[in-house]
């Protein structure tokens, strides 16, 4: 199998004209389905790679946006021994095909609770979207699907939202800014020669390959990239692959690293690494433990999250292909989990 011919490559190729159809019909698609309660507050839930959308939404809304976030486990909801009062209170609920069903029982409780409902998918039939039909608002990221079983298009269209509600409730991002980025990517993604297994990623391919463990370590909306990376070599690829941020990664799991494994520290920038990014690194020198600084080919920050999001997707699906795995349907893997 090569990978140009999975259902996976298809899709990321998909991306950049996605992110460009959102944003062309974004005033309309988010009239009034971009609500926050009068304290200036969201929840967030989500579960796989939606709940990585989440934790990078919380990044860009606190950070740029003034929008205090809290997120939502569902346990805690389903094991609740009385009502929590969530009236006033706004609940988005995140999920690629809607059909979710701890995400959509968690949902429907908290609205019987007295919250307002929006669920984000990229389901637009309705009848095969409880999420979106059991919310009072309903963001459709695009009329797309996502034909692979690992998320990657749709997890692109989830941070896309999240930097629009942000220009929606503050005035950032510039537009400049978001027409710029699907150009950017689509740049990349252009380049055949300098994706992988090439390109950059050509001289950590024999440690790649090699690896007992991979992990991924980044901070802010990197690290919620960091995690949407390490599932997707877990998922397509069958790695043991773990994401940190960089402050719990010198916590402890620095010290579990040594000359088997790879480690990916993801910066905004390759000239200037974030003060706790170098502190990583020198702990993973002292520990000989192999390890590259990953920072997006272009763009700015964090805008540029994309583009490095994207790369890593198509290294975890080279990978698998370079396996002889199916990165299309992993096994003992489905597009919708259920639990229960």
């Amino acid at each position: 199998m090569k990978m140009t011919d999975t259902r996976t490559w298809q899709d990321i190729q998909e991306i950049p004209g996605l992110l460009e159809a959102f944003s062309r019909g974004a005033a309309k698609r988010l009239n009034g389905c971009v609500p926050k309660s009068s304290d200036e507050s969201v929840h967030l839930v989500g579960r796989g790679s939606s709940d990585h959308a989440t934790l990078f939404a919380k990044y860009i809304w606190e950070t740029y946006a003034g929008v205090r976030t809290e997120f939502i486990h569902p346990h805690a909801i389903f094991e609740a021994k009385r009502p929590l009062n969530f009236r006033d209170r706004v609940v988005w609920a995140f999920s690629q095909s809607g059909r979710s069903t701890d995400v959509v029982k968690c949902l429907k409780s908290l609205i019987s609770w007295g919250a307002t409902g929006v669920a984000v998918t990229n389901e637009p039939d309705l009848t095969r979207n409880p999420l979106a039909a059991a919310a009072h608002r309903h963001i459709l990221l695009s009329g797309s699907r996502e034909r692979a079983v690992a998320a990657t298009k749709t997890f692109s269209l989830q941070l896309w939202l999240a930097f629009w509600a942000s220009r929606l409730w503050s005035g950032w991002p510039a537009g400049r800014d978001l027409a710029r980025t699907p150009v950017l990517l689509r740049g990349m993604l252009d380049k055949t020669s300098a994706l992988p297994p090439g390109g950059r990623f050509a001289r950590l391919w024999p440690k790649l390959k090699r690896a007992r463990h991979l992990a991924f370590v980044g901070r802010g909306p990197f690290y919620a990239v960091a995690t949407d990376a390490a599932l997707k070599f877990r998922e397509m690829a069958g790695v043991h692959a773990a994401a940190y941020s960089a402050a719990d990664f010198l916590h402890g799991p620095v010290g579990a690293c040594g000359p088997d494994d790879l480690i990916f520290l993801l910066s905004p920038s390759a000239s200037q690494i974030p003060a706790d990014l170098a502190q990583v690194r020198r702990g993973l020198r002292l520990r000989q433990a192999p390890h590259a600084l990953l920072a997006p080919s272009a763009g700015k920050a964090p805008l540029s999250c994309l583009l490095l999001d994207v790369e890593l997707k198509l290294a975890a699906l080279a990978l698998a292909v370079d396996k002889g795995l199916d990165p299309d349907h992993p096994r003992g893997l489905k597009k919708v989990t259920k639990t229960i």
